[in-house]
């Protein structure tokens, strides 16, 4: 009877420190601080919807916003679900080939994820909602299944951050095809930027390859060039100007000294950094395009860059 008592005893304590670690396996497996970057992207759309005059109400940003969360998880899930075997030979300390999680269960979550991301943009944001996330959804599963590594895979990485701002202009309904061309641009900028980072990112683990570090540097400054050109056709406030140009300066202050540093060394221990600065630089770059609609816009995309910093320092991004 002792015995037992002390055996339930055992069991009792060891269950929190368990659970602590299973859920910091799926913090991992869904790049944790990753997650705090997707919201920006549908904030940045719906402040594109207000730009081009319809306002979005404020409970379908949200529930897009969380939408796009769940997409970004389920497609990371994905990811390491079809990259066990290349991660069990290059990252084996990842949750799938340390056997802390199943390739199967890792399969069936991305599914769900995906899944539940689509209904809950359809609940919040009807037709033109549901549409967008399926969009985002089926690219993923495309990126993660069959282009990665390609050409055609860099650029469908970059169109799932390009539609998760299209996303966010279903909080007004569909009216993105009413929209002028520079709030059309905006999208595909996003696109281009995630697709010049995407390529550098494929070639992490090789080392020595400075041309991929020069393709992602050349990203970023397209980037800023596009919002400047915006910043210039939508005519801002004196404001809202020089709150946009802060987030400018913070996002090439954020990505400027890794892609430096990776340039300057090319390995995977400088590189890995590189990507992860530029993916959480993004946030920076939402909240500045955002800011042409309102600073308020712009605060909203950019406090996310918080808990996605904060949460990095204990979670790789990469």
């Amino acid at each position: 009877m002792a015995g037992g008592a002390s055996a339930d005893r055992s069991e009792t304590a060891g269950s929190g420190p368990e659970s602590r670690t299973t859920l910091e396996t799926y913090a991992e497996l869904v790049r944790l601080p990753n997650l705090f970057t997707a919201p920006p992207d549908v904030i940045l759309g719906a402040a594109l919807a207000a730009v081009a005059g319809h306002e979005p109400p404020p409970v379908p940003v949200a529930g897009l916003a969380a939408s796009s969360v769940l997409l970004y998880a389920g497609g990371t899930t994905l990811n390491d679900a079809f990259d066990a075997p290349i991660d069990a030979r290059e990252r084996p300390e990842r949750p799938i080939p340390s056997s802390r999680v199943s390739r199967r269960a890792a399969f069936a979550l991305g599914v769900a994820l995906l899944l539940v991301a689509v209904v809950l943009a359809g609940v919040v944001a009807g037709g033109p909602g549901s549409l967008a996330a399926g969009l985002v959804a089926l690219v993923i599963v495309a990126y993660d299944g069959l282009l990665k590594g390609t050409a055609a895979g860099f650029l469908a990485m970059g169109a799932t951050r390009g539609l998760n701002v299209v996303l966010g202009t279903t909080a007004a309904g569909g009216v993105l095809l009413q929209s002028p061309t520079r709030v059309l641009a905006v999208p595909a900028v996003v696109t281009g930027y995630i697709a010049a980072v995407t390529f550098m990112a494929a070639r992490e683990t090789e080392g020595g390859n400075r041309g991929a570090v020069e393709v992602a540097a050349a990203g970023a400054v397209a980037a800023v060039v596009a919002v400047g050109w915006s910043l210039v056709t939508a005519g801002p406030s004196r404001l809202e100007t020089v709150v946009a140009l802060a987030f400018v300066a913070a996002f090439c202050w954020c990505v400027g000294q890794p892609l430096r540093a990776a340039y300057a060394a090319p390995v995977p221990s400088t590189v890995g950094p590189a990507v992860g600065a530029c993916i959480l630089g993004l946030v920076l770059l939402d909240a500045a395009f955002a800011t042409a609609a309102g600073v308020r816009w712009g605060l909203a995309a950019g406090v996310f860059l918080v808990p996605a910093v904060g949460l990095s320092r204990a979670f790789d991004v990469t």
